[in-house]
């Protein structure tokens, strides 16, 4: 094993067998994030986002090779990471450079740009979101197994200016890689909570906030609910849906129309369609 050596007052890690190398690689388990309360953001569109957001990153790893000289990705400008680590020294910012052996290793995306953070975990308690204003607007996903639908979902409340999103009975948890890099990073942007559903039930009765349910089993379309005031838009899990408690506390319970073969859309799809019918209708 070659041990970490200086570069300037940087580090710089060429085996694969470097402790460090093996901390980043077990923060894809959620036992290690819960129990280090730290996640990985990687990327230069992910990162950026996480430090206009007001993290700050403990460590960021870096690989020049990989870098972008132009900023770009093929077709798409995706800025200057070389830009993005001034500004990360700017702030005093451990950084340690990685061999293009060694962070490829460590990287958990396809066709890495370079820059992986390690931060601390976003997840809050739920008594800590703040509901303000008469027009709040939750999105509340219950027991969503799938990291990629939740990241989007992230992605999506974020565009559609959602106040806040709650986890209910979560299988996956914020901090996974995963819904990072679906997220685009947006789960740092987002105020965020995870719940049972009880008590994300009891959050919004003491808020006074209308529940609206996506299921396929009632006759009322999404197009025919007023959407403005206090207002919390409910999916429920890929396989099964919303449970009976959900819907039972339901002010509506709505379907979105479906003229295919398929029975269901993608939840992080039927999300974004209740969602924007939302913001159609508060724009008005």
């Amino acid at each position: 094993m070659t041990n970490p050596i200086p570069f300037g007052r940087e580090l710089v890690i060429s085996s694969t067998a470097n402790p460090r190398l093996k901390a980043i690689l077990a923060l894809r388990r959620r036992r290690t994030r819960e129990e280090t309360g730290q996640t990985l953001v990687e990327g230069y569109e992910e990162i950026g986002l996480a430090l206009s957001a007001g993290v700050r990153p403990a460590t960021v790893y870096v690989c020049e090779q990989l870098f972008s000289p132009a900023g770009r990705a093929g077709s798409q400008d995706i800025g200057h990471q070389s830009d993005l680590l001034a500004r990360l020294r700017d702030d005093r910012v451990e950084v340690v450079h990685l061999s293009r052996q060694v962070f490829e290793k460590a990287s958990y995306r396809e066709g890495p740009d370079g820059l992986l953070a390690v931060v601390d975990e976003v997840d809050r308690p739920l008594a800590d979101l703040r509901v303000e204003g008469p027009d709040h607007l939750t999105l509340l996903s219950q027991g969503v197994e799938k990291p990629g639908n939740l990241g989007a979902m992230l992605r999506t409340a974020d565009a559609a200016g959602v106040d806040a999103v709650v986890a209910a009975d979560p299988v996956t948890d914020w901090g996974n890689p995963n819904v990072v890099r679906a997220s685009k990073g947006t789960v740092f942007a987002l105020p965020v909570a995870s719940a049972t559903t009880a008590e994300a039930l009891a959050w919004l009765a003491a808020n006074d906030v209308r529940l609206v349910v996506t299921t396929p089993e009632t006759d009322l379309l999404h197009t025919d609910v007023d959407y403005t005031g206090r207002v919390a838009i409910a999916v429920g899990s890929e396989k099964h849906g919303a449970d009976q408690t959900l819907l039972d506390a339901a002010t509506h319970r709505v379907r979105i129309p479906m003229h295919g073969k398929a029975n269901s859309l993608n939840v992080a799809a039927s999300a974004a369609i209740v969602l924007y019918e939302a913001v159609r209708q508060r724009s008005r």
